[in-house]
Formats: structure tokens, C-alpha cells, sequence
């Protein structure tokens, strides 16, 4: 892929501005949605102080090579509802999920310390093109239903079939705006255009809903009204940091619940580490530079977790390098790390902006869904095109990547106990160990 703007490359300060805004916006949904869904009254604006502040650390350990956002986490979800239903108090509940996602970065800086010492030749052996190809697609795939569910957010699902109505179809108007000035944009649209289609798209989106909301609101009609503008009543001036909470629980820790939080968070972390190498090696096949060697997986696992514990320390959430952000940059081709830090100090001022917070919120999920299914996409199509190379007329390659797709797609989640095992997750661990046993077989052949 040619980038029109590489890793070290520095655009004009007014376009960086703009870049930055784009990347905040394809990974603004999924960062402020974790505190949403975790309530207890966690801050959606800490979140994103959080994940700007978690970047930055990331940057820092990556010598400033690796351009992706780190944002709140989906994986640590159940550990976080763990978090706070094994605690006393709403006030214990915050200093558990700090607890958590320090035990869940100490986990990478041990793995760190692994990778340092034994180097990446293993990995690249556990994981070559055959088996990351098709798990880096699955991860794309499996957000699929995410994004078609958000473009269809205003439509009823009956078992899995959508059934419109007058707001489905407004909805998915505002989707098909959005993705469709993402796409002419990008192909069409002259080199400023092309860098930000997203902005475009979204503004675009957000300016169609808007026109159907005033409409409805001014006739009594609520089919019409996609934007709920009654955020804006109750907007949050301030981020409210997670360690102001957590120290009025502190002295009801005890070493029981400590434990519960160990066991909550640890396992989940050896899951997101096998997405974590996933990520950067589609990562590294966009800019065409191979991250796990240089800066090197150590540095990024260090990154990615000690970013993950500052983020946790401010707004709740443990962070993990975004899809999202990925997606932004192979579609965009701008790769610019100064992009990527201007993002994450966008993302900490803007937090202190209660307005324009609560105005980002209030995007509708059907104009996020049209961004997304572009997104996701572009993440799928990245797994498929390591593969290209790959001979997929050897049956021992031709199987593991079709158990990995099959699994992957079919949606093989895994409950172990506290632990759950993602699509992702199970399908590269099939896909590793179906292609050492019939590697090993064919060299024994």
C-alpha cells in the first residue's frame, strides 16, 4: 500500500488538526461506550482522558513508530462488572477495576520481559502469514454484525431478520449518506478529501439526521427523530477521574476480593495479547514496516500495557490498540505518528469540554454504523490480502485457514470459568495449533 503520508512524515499543522479530529471520531463510539455500559457512574469523559493519556505512554514506549490509538477495551468488560459486583461499595468497585487493569498490565510487562529475553523468531513461527492472514480478517468479520447492527440501529430485529418501519428507514437513510460520501470521498475526492473522508462522511450524516430530527420534533412526529438532543441538558462540565473515587474504597480492600479481581483480570490479558499481535502485524503489512521487530513486540506490549494501567488509573477503562484507528489509517493511507499524537492530545482537551463531548455522543449509532461498516471492512480485507502469497493449494494451509474463517465467522466463544475466550481468540488458537500438527506432519513426510 502507498502511503501518502508514512510514519515519520509531518503534514501541515492545519491538516494534522484535521486528521486528528478524524481519528478521534472513528475511535470516539467504541471508547466512551465501555463506561456507558459498565454504569456505576463511570465518566464517559475520564474514558476518553484516559485513552489519550494510555496513547501517549504508548507512543513514548514505541519511539514514536507505531501510529495506532489506544481506547477502552471491550475485552475487559466482564471483569470490570466483576470488579464491581464483588465489592462492598460503589467507591471499592473503582479501586478493583484500577487493581484489575494493573494486574492485566503487569501481564504484558512480564510477557515483555519474556519476548526481550527469547526474542520474536516464535512468533513469527507460532504465527506465520497462514494463520495471522485469516485471524487479522476475523477480527474485521467478526465486528460485522456490530456495525450493520448500528446501521440498522433504529430497525427492530426479529431473530436476526430487520424489520424497517418509518424510523428503521430514516436511520439507515443516514447510514447510506454516511457511506456513501466515506466511500466517493476516498475515491473520488481530491488529495484532501481522500485524507479525510470520515470527517466528511460523519458531518455529512450527523447534517441529514439533524434535518429529520428538527422535522419530527416541529410535527410531534418521533419516527423522525434520530438525534436526542436532551443530552445536551445534562452535560458533564469535567472529567470525573476514576482514582477520586477509588481512594474513598481503598480501606475496604481485602485480600479476598484482591484475589477475585486477580482471577477476573489476568486470564482476560493472555486472551487480548493474542489480539495485540494481531493487530500490529496488520499494522505493519499497512505502513510495510514490521513493528514486533522494530520498535519490537517488547516495546509495544510495554506500551500497550502500562498505557492501559495510566488509562485505567483516570477513567476506569484498561486500553488496547484500536481496530478503529487501523482502519483509519489504510483507508486514509496516512500513517503520520504525529497524526496519532495529536489525536491523543485532542482526546485529553476535549474531555475538559463538557459541549463538545456530549455533542460527540450524541452522533447516532446509524451514522457510526455507516463509517464502521467501512472500517471493519478494510480490516477483513488487510487479514485476506497476507494470505495472497500463502499456497493455498497445499491442503495443510488450505485447512488452517479455513478453520480458522469457519470458527472465526461461526462465532466460537468459549466460557472457562471467569474467562472467555473471544472468535478471535479461539480461531487463532485453532489455527496455530492446526498448522504446527500438519506442518510437522508434512516434514516428517
Amino acid at each position: 500500500m502507498k502511503l501518502i503520508y508514512d510514519v515519520q512524515d509531518k503534514p501541515k499543522f492545519s491538516q494534522v488538526l484535521v486528521f486528528a479530529f478524524q481519528q478521534l471520531l472513528a475511535i470516539l463510539a467504541a471508547t466512551i461506550a465501555v463506561p456507558a455500559i459498565v454504569g456505576n457512574g463511570m465518566s464517559q469523559s475520564a474514558a476518553l482522558f484516559g485513552a489519550g493519556v494510555g496513547t501517549l505512554v504508548y507512543l513514548a514506549f514505541t519511539k514514536m513508530k507505531s501510529p495506532v490509538f489506544l481506547g477502552s477495551s471491550f475485552a475487559f468488560l466482564g471483569s470490570m462488572f466483576a470488579a464491581f459486583a464483588g465489592a462492598v461499595s460503589v467507591e471499592a468497585g473503582y479501586a478493583g477495576i484500577i487493581i484489575g487493569a494493573i494486574f492485566a498490565g503487569l501481564v504484558y510487562v512480564v510477557i515483555s520481559i519474556a519476548v526481550k529475553i527469547a526474542g520474536v523468531k516464535w512468533i513469527n513461527k507460532l504465527m506465520p502469514p497462514v494463520v495471522i492472514g485469516p485471524t487479522v480478517a476475523i477480527i474485521g468479520l467478526s465486528l460485522a454484525g456490530n456495525a450493520v447492527g448500528d446501521a440498522l440501529k433504529f430497525a427492530t430485529n426479529d431473530g436476526g431478520v430487520y424489520a424497517m418501519g418509518t424510523k428503521g428507514w430514516v436511520g439507515f437513510v443516514c447510514a447510506l449518506v454516511t457511506l456513501f460520501t466515506v466511500m466517493l470521498c476516498s475515491v473520488y475526492g481530491k488529495k484532501m478529501a481522500k485524507l479525510i473522508p470520515f470527517v466528511i462522511g460523519i458531518l455529512a450524516g450527523y447534517a441529514v439526521a439533524a434535518i429529520f430530527t428538527v422535522i419530527g420534533i416541529n410535527t410531534g412526529n418521533e419516527t423522525l427523530q434520530i438525534i436526542d438532543f436532551s443530552a445536551f441538558s445534562s452535560i458533564q462540565w469535567y472529567p470525573d477521574f476514576t482514582f477520586l473515587k477509588a481512594a474513598k474504597g481503598l480501606s475496604e480492600i481485602d485480600g479476598k476480593y484482591i484475589a477475585t479481581i486477580a482471577v477476573a483480570y489476568i486470564p482476560v490479558a493472555f486472551v487480548v495479547f493474542a489480539e495485540h499481535i494481531a493487530d500490529h502485524k496488520n499494522l505493519s503489512s499497512i505502513i510495510e514496516k514490521e513493528l514486533l521487530e522494530e520498535p519490537g513486540l517488547h516495546r509495544t506490549l510495554l506500551g500497550d500495557g502500562i498505557g492501559s494501567m495510566v488509562g485505567a488509573f483516570f477513567g476506569g477503562c484498561p486500553n488496547t490498540t484500536y481496530g478503529e484507528s487501523v482502519g483509519c489509517v489504510a483507508i486514509t493511507k496516512n500513517a503520520s505518528i504525529i497524526t496519532i499524537l495529536t489525536t491523543a492530545i485532542l482526546a485529553i482537551v476535549f474531555s475538559f469540554i463538557g459541549p463538545f463531548v456530549t455533542f460527540l455522543s450524541t452522533i447516532p449509532a446509524c451514522v457510526m454504523g455507516g463509517v464502521c461498516i467501512t472500517l471493519y471492512g478494510f480490516i477483513a480485507v488487510s487479514g485476506l490480502k497476507m494470505i495472497q502469497n500463502v499456497k493455498l493449494d497445499e491442503n495443510k494451509n488450505l485447512f488452517t485457514v479455513a478453520i480458522i474463517l469457519i470458527s472465526g465467522i461461526g462465532g466460537m466463544t468459549l466460557k472457562l470459568g471467569q474467562v472467555t475466550l473471544t472468535e478471535v481468540a479461539c480461531a487463532l488458537i485453532l489455527g496455530i495449533i492446526t498448522n504446527l500438527v500438519l506442518s510437522k506432519g508434512k516434514e516428517q513426510e
